[in-house]
């Protein structure tokens, strides 16, 4: 049997091998140096064309920047597809004391600008993206970005009194997740990514008060098609995360598609080179033709 790690290790490196590949265009959302969107054009395609939100992953630590998912960007918008991918707020970039991984998260900072860049974006869009048909629009993301994308959707039904509650749903065709940390109960309890759970909401007795608010299994229903696609032998974000949402989803009353993969760990899912990767693009355009 091979060894996870190993794999693992081997499947990142695959992802992260290819040069990043630059925007057509950029804007700011904020004042932040971090409040960016990129912008990548469709190809291969004529008319108007469905949008697709693109939430990097990284266990929202500063580590990972949406460089690294630009060549998945690329990838589908040589399906089509016009892309906006997202940069927010992420982690410190020092660890937390007694830890050897940057801090996960900045609250309420990560959640402030995925809420404004959603908001943002169909203004933006419209600019940098004219192709681009709002009324189909998908929000994707991968690992720690798949549990914003799913955190997306859910802004109406956030706790009364949240600043990022919408009074209504989001105008989204769909939510394709990708391995996303979508149950923060289960994930606390297989230690995913390094406490990054924990770290996000702060820990001690703000966990579950803001985990009211942050949590995707916790925001159900949504009303939202939302499909979730998950490396059977994932050992970063494990497939028992991904079923843990979808039974909290079942108990709420909505179904939520479960695409597992066989022989599949967590990066092969942004990674271009992957049959992996070519599955998540079919499940996007799956909601959004």
């Amino acid at each position: 049997m091979p060894d996870p790690a190993a794999r693992d290790a081997a499947e990142e490196a695959s992802a992260l091998s290819h040069p990043a590949v630059d925007p057509d265009s950029t804007a700011s959302y904020g004042a932040h140096p971090d409040q960016v969107v990129d912008f990548h054009a469709p190809r291969g395609r004529g008319g108007r064309v469905p949008l697709v939100v693109v939430l990097h992953g990284g266990a929202w630590r500063t580590r990972y920047d949406r460089r690294h998912v630009s060549p998945f960007a690329d990838h589908l918008a040589r399906r089509g597809f016009a892309v906006a991918s997202v940069e927010y707020r992420r982690g410190a970039g020092l660890p937390a004391p007694g830890g050897t991984e940057p801090v996960a998260g900045r609250w309420p900072e990560t959640f402030d600008d995925v809420a404004a860049v959603l908001d943002a974006l169909p203004a933006l869009a419209a600019e940098h993206l004219p192709r681009a048909d709002p009324r189909r629009t998908v929000v994707t993301g991968h690992s720690a970005g798949g549990h914003l994308a799913l955190w997306a959707a859910a802004r109406h039904v956030l706790p009364a009194g949240s600043p990022w509650r919408r009074p209504e749903p989001p105008e989204l065709r769909g939510v394709v997740a990708l391995a996303p940390i979508a149950h923060f109960g289960r994930a606390v309890e297989l230690d995913v990514c390094g406490g990054a759970v924990a770290q996000l909401l702060g820990g001690g007795d703000r966990f579950a008060e803001r985990a009211a608010s942050a949590d995707p299994a916790a925001l159900l229903p949504t009303g939202i098609a939302t499909t979730v696609v998950q490396g059977r032998e994932d050992s970063v974000v494990p497939l028992p995360v991904a079923e843990a949402y979808a039974e909290a989803a079942a108990r709420a009353g909505e179904t939520v598609g479960l695409t597992v993969l066989d022989g599949v760990g967590h990066f092969p899912l942004i990674d271009p080179a992957a049959d992996a990767c070519a599955v998540v693009a079919e499940e996007i355009a799956q909601l959004a033709w």
